[in-house]
């Protein structure tokens, strides 16, 4: 491809990103890849040129543009001038600029989510938003279950340790994971350095009976797994019935054969969980959020969120917490996480939660490199370097 094509590209896959977003459509790398299905004479160089523009695009506006081709102008007119020069340069590059056509202003998230963010981060909220929306390192979790972190860098000396989970690796940006020995054999998943902190809040241990009660395809949970050295009772529950079913060939890869996984249906959960009513040691709640966290992985995630969208994941929260409060055991620990900065999300729905379940008092825990036990932690790629994550742990009395 020309550097032109690549441009067009970038366009034409914008514009169904841009839809997408709208209209609750697939996320951006699925599209990216969807288009490149169809384009096999891209070679890989052309493929990730064409990728990188793409999201350099959607980083920098905070607001969808009116078109892929507005949104690339923006771009090049505030970022990347040459890009400019490529415009109607012949063969399957754009279309010439035309004087007066759209672009789109750049920004970093649409104001009302500035607003939202600037009660996390005051006056710092400009340089840690910007952090937010930086390309994401590559993390690895080492396995316990099958090996060591220290015999992990002798196999790939590349792997530097991450800065604080214990089983933590950083590995180079644009390497194939899955194509390893170490990947195959179950020594390694990969998994961001704050979902592992996150996991490690549990407290999980050998023997316990530990629920998590929003798995996904199970990131937390094998890494609740090996924390319980596959012993014990761990039941992995989800709504989605395609996340459940990606689920047995990691935990197979990674040898874990002591988790339980269940379909629950959404809002009738309980039907599903009432034998475990009172009987959890820990219930984890890793609840669907705005996933602000996650915006250096999925920036267009800023053009899926509203106001009303927000309200609903709030409500949704606080009912999943009300529900794995029936789980836990006098004594038994509850940790709520979601992958957003946003206090409506942490703080506010916790503050609710304590309010309506006076049994629940505060139950500290340790994230490696901190100085002291806390009840409740914000993680922030400015701040610790990995997606951001809100963290708290709560105590059923006795």
């Amino acid at each position: 491809m020309t550097p032109g094509a690549r441009v067009q590209a970038a366009i034409e896959i914008l514009d169904s990103v841009i839809v997408a977003a709208r209209e609750g459509g697939a996320a951006a790398d699925t599209l990216v890849q969807r288009y490149f299905a169809n384009a096999r004479y891209a070679g890989s160089k052309d493929r990730r040129a064409v990728r990188d523009l793409v999201f350099d695009v959607i980083r920098s506006m905070g607001e969808p543009p009116a078109s892929g081709r507005a949104g690339v102008i923006g771009h090049a007119r505030a970022r990347a001038r040459e890009l400019l020069e490529l415009f109607g340069s012949g063969g399957h590059a754009p279309a010439a600029l035309v004087e007066g056509e759209p672009e789109a202003a750049s920004a970093l998230a649409p104001a009302w989510q500035l607003r939202k963010l600037s009660a996390r981060f005051h006056k710092q909220t400009h340089p840690a938003v910007a952090a937010l929306l930086e390309r994401a390192p590559l993390d690895l979790r080492v396995n316990t279950l099958k090996t060591t972190r220290d015999a992990v860098i002798a196999e790939l000396p590349e792997m530097v340790p991450a800065t604080r989970a214990p089983d933590g690796l950083r590995a180079p940006t644009g390497l194939n994971i899955e194509t390893l020995p170490a990947f195959a054999a179950g020594w390694i998943e990969v998994q961001d350095e704050g979902s592992q902190l996150a996991a490690l809040a549990v407290g999980a241990a050998p023997g316990q009976t530990v629920i998590d009660l929003c798995a996904g395809a199970g990131g937390k949970t094998l890494a609740l797994a090996a924390a319980m050295a596959n012993q014990g009772r761990l039941i992995a529950c989800d709504t989605d019935r395609g996340r459940l079913q990606a689920m047995p060939p990691r935990l197979a890869r990674a040898g874990v054969d002591i988790v339980e996984g269940r379909m629950l249906d959404p809002r009738r959960e309980i039907e599903r969980l009432d034998d475990l009513v009172g009987m959890a040691d820990a219930v984890l709640v890793d609840a669907p959020c705005s996933g602000t966290g996650t915006w250096r992985r999925n920036p267009e995630a800023r053009w899926r969120l509203t106001p009303a969208r927000l309200e609903r994941l709030i409500a949704e929260q606080a009912r999943l917490l009300d529900l794995a409060a029936m789980l836990v055991r006098p004594g038994g620990s509850l940790v709520y996480v979601v992958c957003s900065v946003l206090p409506d999300e942490g703080e506010g729905v916790l503050a609710g939660f304590r309010a309506r379940h006076p049994e629940f008092a505060n139950h500290e825990f340790c994230i490696p490199g901190d100085e002291s036990a806390v009840a409740e932690r914000v993680l922030t790629p400015g701040g610790e370097g990995c997606d951001g994550f809100f963290i708290a742990r709560l105590m059923r009395s006795c």
